[in-house]
């Protein structure tokens, strides 16, 4: 996702892999439910 430019620690980067993983799957799963009409579509609308 976001480019490293400097030394990152091992503990630091499985960290960083978790969380985006965990985004992207919770952006997968609202995606979904959008589709299935669970969640109302994004966008404000005002």
């Amino acid at each position: 996702m976001k480019a490293r430019r400097s030394y990152e620690k091992p503990s630091e980067e499985r960290a960083r892999r978790k969380q985006e993983a965990v985004r992207r799957s919770r952006k997968l799963a609202r995606k979904q439910a959008q589709r299935e009409g669970l969640l109302p579509k994004s966008g404000r609308s005002r």
